[in-house]
């Protein structure tokens, strides 16, 4: 899909976190970095401050309650916390933005009556509350570039991104958002403009505001980047990139400067947190380069991964080491789904899945045999349910407090004996399930969570002791 409105270089996409725009002096960093990629015709996609969509969620609680005074508290509080970092900005010449935070929480604070007085919360209202975070913040980034001397002008991305009507987890429909891309965003960076938008939100084709889930906010700038044939986009964070292991557990993690889409896809999806799973699509799909980066730790000039960063691209150079990162996924349930009446039944497999199909609960790994399926999961909310329905056709067990540990890596299928030399690192440590993914780049075992700490520590010193320094930092 190319751009009707003939953008004459192609755009950066820049995307901030809320630990990014967490505060004034945040933001202002957020401003010199753009104010750094002026020539670059910038599209700036901001997350909500650090910590607003977590008190989001606790105001539609608190009104399901009817717990209205605390909601006010709460309100008044993320109020003051807009103002405070406004006011600290000093670019507000107008009293435009100042006009508009306090037009927003009026209307959160109605929206919340409104919850209170009806006594429940469909996905269409969740959606509406937890948009606000992403609403307000826009106005903070625009001030902070305006007084920084970029700009910098306001677009509503509920009136670019269009999506179905999946309420909290809506799919974006593309010809209709590649066409507000044309008619909406295009124009603003042909006259020189700094768009700055949103990410999480959108709408449907009716208007009405839907999100993309958590982590969102990176799924909008892949989606604005693909539709603007972006040269890259830029995912500002506050590390220095995706490590080889959580550095928390791993004392010894280093920075990966270089990672193809394949892997860090998977390492997304097993649990590492710096970037959303579904970010990474619309780039692969269109070859655009995504880099991780530091806004705390940043160097003027275009990102070269010898001083910060992450570059994640479609195809990454061979390394000696046959991983490129250790990741765990904490806190998942294990089922056993065992049944003697169906064996070889071909129907089988098709129940388990449909069951967990109509529950809408993704599946992590799975094991088979010929009576027997072992599967993980990590959103435990529906497993009573879950169970229960396998268990019309089945003999089911789960098992809670599990977690999966997963070493993702290209070079791994063309490592013979690789597995063995895996599990012989773990020595007594017991593994309950394993899984060599289909697309042979990751191998995955379930342990007991407390088992974590420990499986991490020695398989990064088995694998990670000679790092090739043209991949590794």
């Amino acid at each position: 899909m190319t751009s009707k409105a003939s953008i004459t270089s192609a755009p950066t996409v820049m995307k901030f976190g809320g630990t990014s725009v967490e505060s004034a002096e945040a933001l202002r960093r957020m401003a010199s970095i753009v104010a750094d990629r002026s020539g670059e015709r910038p599209v700036v996609v901001v997350s909500a401050m650090a910590g607003v969509t977590d008190r989001l969620v606790e105001l539609t609680e608190y009104a399901l309650q009817g717990q209205l005074a605390s909601a006010d508290e709460r309100i008044d509080a993320l109020r003051q916390r807009h103002l405070d970092a406004l006011g600290e900005l000093s670019g507000d010449r107008t009293g435009e933005a100042e006009a508009a935070i306090l037009a927003l929480f009026n209307a959160l604070g109605d929206l919340v009556r409104g919850i209170a007085a009806v006594g429940e919360v469909t996905g269409r209202t969740r959606d509406a509350v937890l948009a606000f975070g992403e609403r307000l913040s826009p106005w903070l980034a625009r001030t902070a570039l305006l007084a920084a001397g970029v700009r910098a002008a306001l677009l509503d991305a509920r009136q670019i991104i269009i999506t179905d009507d999946q309420f909290t987890h809506a799919q974006p429909l593309w010809p209709e958002s590649q066409r507000q891309v044309e008619e909406r965003l295009a124009p603003s960076i042909e006259q020189g403009a700094v768009p700055v938008l949103g990410g999480y939100i959108a709408a449907t084709r009716a208007g009405v505001g839907t999100t993309l889930g958590r982590g969102g906010s990176d799924f909008s700038a892949a989606i604005l980047g693909a539709m603007l044939g972006a040269r890259r986009i830029e995912i500002w964070t506050d590390v220095d990139g995706m490590l080889t292991a959580d550095p928390r557990v791993c004392s010894g993690a280093r920075r990966i400067k270089v990672i193809s889409f394949h892997e860090a896809a998977e390492l997304a999806y097993f649990g590492a947190k710096v970037l959303h799973p579904a970010t990474l699509l619309p780039a692969m799909q269109k070859a655009i380069p995504v880099w991780i980066l530091n806004s705390r730790h940043w160097a003027s000039g275009a990102p070269d991964g010898e001083r910060t960063g992450t570059l994640v691209t479609t195809r990454a150079p061979r390394t000696r080491a046959p991983f490129k990162c250790i990741s765990c996924k904490r806190n998942v349930a294990v089922i056993d789904v065992v049944s003697t009446r169906m064996l070889q039944a071909h129907g089988f497999l098709k129940a388990i899945w449909d069951v967990f199909a109509q529950h809408r609960c993704p599946v992590d790994m799975v094991s088979t045999s010929e009576v027997s399926v072992s599967l993980t999961v990590g959103d435990t909310t529906m497993l009573p349910e879950i169970a229960d329905a396998l268990g019309e056709f089945a003999d089911v067990r789960y098992e809670g407090r599990r977690a999966i540990v997963c070493l993702v890596g290209e070079s791994l299928r063309h490592t013979p004996g690789l597995a063995g030399q895996v599990f012989a690192c773990l020595g007594d440590i017991n593994i309950r399930m394993i899984s060599q993914g289909a697309s042979e780049i990751n191998i995955g075992m379930v342990l007991d969570d407390d088992d974590v700490p420990r499986a991490m520590r020695l398989l990064h010193d088995r694998f990670f002791a000679d790092l090739d320094p043209a991949v590794f930092a």
